[in-house]
C-alpha cells in the first residue's frame, strides 16, 4: 500500500485514472483505502434543474449518483441519497455563493463547488473544489496554452465548538497540467500534483465560513509559491543546464 501511494504521488494527473484502475485490479483488498486517499482529476456535470455546472468527486457521491450543490438533488435521481442537515445546507448554500466570487477574483473563470456533511465527532466536514480549464478552447482568456487544467481540492474538518473556539484541519491538493505548442518551443508538457495540510484553532465570532475562507486563501498562496519554485523553477533550471542560452561574444572594433 505504501509503494502504491508513492507511485500515485509521482503519477502525472492525466494518467491517474488509468494507474488507479490498474492498482485496484492488483490490490483489490486495498480498494477502499486507494479510492479514499488518491485524488483524481475533477469531472463536471450540468444540473438540469438550475442549469449550472457542478463538480463531481467522492465527497458528493452516493452509489453512482452525484449531488448538486445548487439544487441539492442527485444526478441521476437517487431516492435515499444522503443529504446535509437544514442548518448545514444553509451554510453550504452561502459557501457556494461566496466561493463563486473567490473563484472569479483569483482564477478569472472556472467552476467551483462546495459540499458539506456531518461527521461522527459532533462537527462537520466541508469540501471546496475549483476546476479551471486554461486551454484556448476552455476558460483560458490569454490563449497561451494548448491544453491546461488546474484542479484544487480543499477538505476542512471542523471540530465541535469549545469555549468559542473550533479546531480546523485543512488538507489541500492541487493538480496541475499544461501543454504548449508553438513554432518557437514546439510541444512542451508539464504536470504534477502537490498536497499540504494545515491545523488551526480559531474563534468563531465571525463564523465558520470566514475562518475556512482565510485558511484556503493562505493555503492556496503557499501552494502556488511551491508550484512556482518546484515545477517551473526546477524545470527552467534543468532546461538552462542542458541547453544553456547561446553566449554572445562582444568584440571590440579593430583600430
Amino acid at each position: 500500500m505504501e509503494a502504491a501511494m508513492g507511485l500515485m504521488r509521482r503519477m502525472p494527473p492525466k494518467h491517474i485514472e488509468t494507474a488507479l484502475s490498474a492498482l485496484l485490479s492488483l490490490l483489490p483488498q486495498h480498494s477502499s483505502d486507494l479510492l479514499s486517499q488518491v485524488d483524481q482529476p475533477l469531472q463536471v456535470l450540468c444540473d438540469v434543474d438550475s442549469g449550472k455546472e457542478f463538480i463531481l468527486c467522492e465527497y458528493n457521491r452516493d452509489a453512482d449518483s452525484y449531488r448538486s450543490p445548487w439544487s441539492n438533488k442527485y444526478h441521476p435521481p437517487l431516492e435515499d441519497g444522503s443529504l446535509p442537515s437544514p442548518d448545514l445546507r444553509k451554510l453550504e448554500i452561502e459557501a457556494n455563493d461566496v466561493f463563486t466570487i473567490y473563484r472569479d477574483q483569483y482564477y478569472e473563470g472556472g467552476i467551483s463547488s462546495v459540499y458539506m456533511w456531518e461527521d461522527d465527532n459532533e462537527g462537520f466536514v466541508a469540501c471546496f473544489l475549483i476546476k479551471k480549464d486554461g486551454s484556448k478552447m476552455g476558460h483560458g482568456r490569454r490563449g497561451y496554452l494548448q491544453e491546461g487544467a488546474w484542479d484544487a481540492i480543499h477538505v476542512i474538518e471542523v471540530g465541535p465548538v469549545e469555549e468559542g473556539t473550533a479546531h480546523y484541519r485543512l488538507t489541500s491538493t492541487v493538480m496541475l497540467s499544461l501543454t504548449t505548442n508553438n513554432d518557437a518551443s514546439g510541444m512542451f508538457n508539464l504536470s504534477g500534483s502537490i498536497r499540504r495540510e494545515m491545523n488551526m484553532d480559531l474563534p468563531i465570532q465571525e463564523g465558520h465560513l470566514c475562518n475556512m475562507g482565510r485558511m484556503i486563501e493562505e493555503m492556496e498562496g503557499k501552494l502556488r509559491n511551491s508550484l512556482d519554485q518546484v515545477y517551473f523553477g526546477k524545470t527552467k533550471e534543468m532546461v538552462c543546464t542542458l541547453r544553456p542560452p547561446s553566449e554572445v561574444v562582444m568584440r571590440l572594433p579593430e583600430t
